[in-house]
């Protein structure tokens, strides 16, 4: 027999035209393998389809028995086609017969045929199916006859995900790409929201395989290449990059995989092979993150994330693709899915239509997890991979609580957290109903409960959950959502619109507090290696007084008389906030003189949260009008664990003894100096660890709005008394009969919640 190998490029312009063509499901899938084999000199020509019950069936065939089309499975890793799908391998074999995972289906009528070869279809390194070609005769395929396969396998992976051959499913079953997916993640902002997938970022569609002129393809590929280059060298340039840093180390792998020649060697040969650049990009990304995240290495896996966003990099530039989703285009209860996200492009979004937000990085305590509980959004992060796995507009369920998404959900999981998100309503119903009603324990101590800020926005939440003020209004996010510095007026605009909204409940505005993880981009600044305790929030502004005084005059102006709360962030010795005071004071003093009204009462605090403050606060209460404690801060320098370091952030109770003793130093010296004291971290809005506040004698309490309602549930139901004495008693040191049968804080509180039946 005389084989004739048509070559890539004529069989792409056939299936181009055939997919063109007004044909059925059934008919295109028959025509399309038909092709193949002609054009491929093949006797045998089969494609086999991954269903979501990781079984592999037969869907078009031609030189097999017809009959066996939609009969024949065969399950992952089973015979050579399972061997193909799970490890997303091609296979080229002389004599498939003799090969040990060949498995033999009689009714294919498969086993006259001797030469194998199979290639994955693979979508965004996904498994969808297998494509076989086979032949009577022993033949020795070549690599570009793989290759070919390899680019027609492409081909097929996007008609599948077009959702065409539906029809052709058995009922009950599903393409494997589009079967429900759980990822497992850490709870950014308590709740549920059910809603459709809005990619932040979405992937570039590459709509045209098929090149027309293959040297032209290769020249815009080779401009593209060197545009994204010098994009990245660019980068390199700006001041912030100079020295060693977490981002400068990405940019690195970055800048090493776009000059790799056997990456760029890959896409040329792509191109060589019928493909149009951006096809050529998704074919070489396709099957290189098929191979790494079969990879057990981790270090290799984390490699996938730098080698997506090369790839996205290099189609943008191509495509000249600068378009971002509009409020137009979300839809009604839209879940944000992104890599990553900053607090001003959360802001961006629709807040009506936005549900949720899943991200596959950050932390519990970056801003964009602070922002949307304060707005209360549902948020999940550290959902690994979650973008390469889901579409816009695909269906999708978020568990904030749990930390849990639900990708393309099955009928009873949606059932199921609907009727969740029909209870939660409820009990929303049920808190507001308590709105006005105090927060005094069973045996009367009374708790004050405030928010947390940062938008004038989420101000409207006093109202509904009936808190009592505002216990810390982040002013940096201001700053970390503009594109240029805020001016005065700016200033003085928004701080009014705060106080005005506040009317007569108290508001405390937290000085400007960033560096570190709050990134300000137009205030540049040298890389540090530990910028979590370098050159940020009070040592900036002191080192930065004209920024420091417009920030002080934009308070005092926007007060217009009204009495003032100003607490200053990270205090690290007392002669800092006394330098801190003393610049307030002047701008006092100048404000009267140019004949403007003073606030009628000013009061300054402190912001407990470097543990060093801890050996002299007495020193430090003596000058001091109320002090807030940063539980995040604060837990994180005693801990000595990255709060943005998924690998440690968990390791640490931020409840255990060591923890809750040095917070209970700051309320003992807070009652002796009789100097308010307000907890404004992350700790006073979760129900175990707020009791463990009320427990060493806290009374003020600052959270995000949707946990007022939760805590003061809990307080309502305490009878807190036994349970400070024997917190008290545990952090002591004493075994009495309250603290001998646990083994810490958080169990014991535990026990004291089962016995009072406190919604914790």
């Amino acid at each position: 027999m005389t084989l004739k190998f048509g070559g890539p490029r004529v069989l792409l312009q056939q299936l181009r035209e055939t997919m063109a063509a007004t044909l059925g499901s059934q008919e295109r899938l028959d025509t399309i393998v038909d092709l193949i084999a002609q054009n491929m000199g093949a006797d045998v020509c089969s494609f086999y389809v991954l269903r979501d019950d990781a079984a592999l069936e037969l869907f078009a065939t031609y030189g097999l028995k017809r009959e066996a089309v939609h009969m024949t499975t065969l399950r992952l890793g089973e015979g050579l086609v399972g061997l193909i799908a799970s490890e997303a391998q091609s296979l080229a074999l002389v004599d498939a017969p003799q090969h040990p995972a060949f498995a033999y289906r009689p009714e294919t009528g498969e086993d006259p045929y001797r030469s194998f070869l199979g290639v994955p279809v693979l979508r965004a390194g996904q498994i969808m199916g297998v494509l076989v070609v086979q032949n009577l005769e022993r033949r020795v395929f070549r690599e570009e006859e793989t290759e070919a396969l390899l680019t027609t396998a492409m081909l097929m992976a996007e008609m599948l995900s077009t959702h065409e051959f539906e029809s052709l499913i058995k009922p009950g079953a599903d393409v494997d790409l589009r079967r429900p997916r759980t990822f497992e993640g850490a709870g950014f902002a308590e709740g549920v929201a059910l809603g459709q997938v809005l990619l932040h970022d979405p992937r570039v569609v590459v709509t045209n395989f098929v090149a027309d002129d293959v040297d032209e393809e290769k020249e815009r590929l080779e401009k593209a290449i060197a545009t994204m280059r010098m994009s990245i060298d660019d980068m390199f340039d700006r001041g912030d990059m100079q020295m060693s840093s977490e981002h400068r180390e990405i940019l690195e792998s970055y800048r090493m995989f776009a000059h790799d020649r056997g990456w760029v060697r890959r896409l040329m040969e792509a191109v060589d092979n019928g493909l149009t650049a951006e096809a050529a990009v998704e074919r070489v990304q396709n099957d290189t993150r098929a191979r790494m995240l079969r990879q057990t290495d981790i270090y290799i896996r984390d490699r996938l994330h730098d080698l997506d966003d090369l790839a996205n990099r290099l189609l943008r530039v191509l495509t000249s693709d600068v378009a971002v989703f509009g409020r137009k285009d979300m839809p009604e209860n839209a879940v944000l899915v992104a890599r990553n996200l900053g607090p001003a492009e959360l802001l961006e979004y629709d807040r009506t239509r936005l549900r949720g937000v899943v991200l596959e990085e950050g932390a519990t305590t970056a801003h964009v997890a602070i922002i949307a509980r304060s707005l209360g959004i549902v948020a999940v992060g550290q959902a690994d991979h979650i973008v390469s796995m889901c579409e816009t507009g695909d269906d999708i369920v978020v568990d904030g609580s749990a930390g849990q998404v639900f990708l393309r959900p099955t009928p009873d999981v949606e059932a199921t957290y609907a009727e969740k998100l029909r209870l939660r309503t409820k009990q929303q119903e049920n808190y507001a109903l308590r709105r006005d009603k105090p927060a005094v324990t069973k045996d009367g101590i009374e708790v004050t409960l405030l928010h947390n800020s940062g938008l004038v926005a989420d101000l409207t939440a006093l109202d509904e959950t009936g808190a009592t003020g505002v216990g810390l209004f982040r002013t940096e996010l201001q700053f970390m959502v503009a594109s240029k510095l805020p001016r005065l007026a700016e200033q003085v605009e928004l701080y009014k619109e705060a106080m005005d909204y506040a009317g007569s409940r108290p508001i405390v505005f937290r000085l400007l507090d960033i560096g570190g993880d709050k990134v300000v981009p137009y205030l540049r600044a040298t890389a540090e290696e530990n910028p979590a305790m370098g050159w940020r929030s009070l040592r900036l502004a002191l080192d930065r007084p004209g920024l420091l005084r417009t920030q002080v005059r934009a308070l005092l102006v926007a007060a217009e008389g009204r009495a003032l709360k100003i607490l200053v962030p990270m205090v690290t010795e007392t002669d800092e906030f006394r330098a801190c005071a003393n610049v307030i004071h002047r701008e006092v003093e100048r404000l009267e003189r140019m004949g403007q009204r003073a606030p009628e009462k000013l009061e300054l605090g402190a912001m407990i949260e470097v543990p060093s403050l801890l050996f002299e606060l007495d020193d430090l209460l003596v000058h001091t009008d109320f002090v807030s404690i940063g539980s995040n801060d604060l837990i994180q320098f005693l801990t000595a664990a990255d709060r943005a370091n998924t690998r440690v952030a968990g390791t640490y109770d931020a409840i255990g003894v060591p923890r809750l003793r040095a917070i209970k130093m700051i309320v003992d010296a807070s009652a002796r100096h009789k100097v308010p004291l307000t907890m404004c971290g992350e700790l006073a809005g979760r129900p175990v660890e707020a009791l463990a506040l009320l427990a060493i004698g806290m009374t003020k309490l600052s959270m995000g709005p949707s946990s007022v309602g939760p805590i003061k549930d809990m307080i309502l139901a305490c009878e807190l008394k036994p349970i400070r004495a024997a917190v008290c008693s545990m952090l002591e040191g004493a075994a009495d009969g309250s603290t001998s049968k646990v083994a810490n804080v958080r169990e014991l509180l535990q026990d004291w919640a089962e016995r009072q039946n406190l919604p914790v």
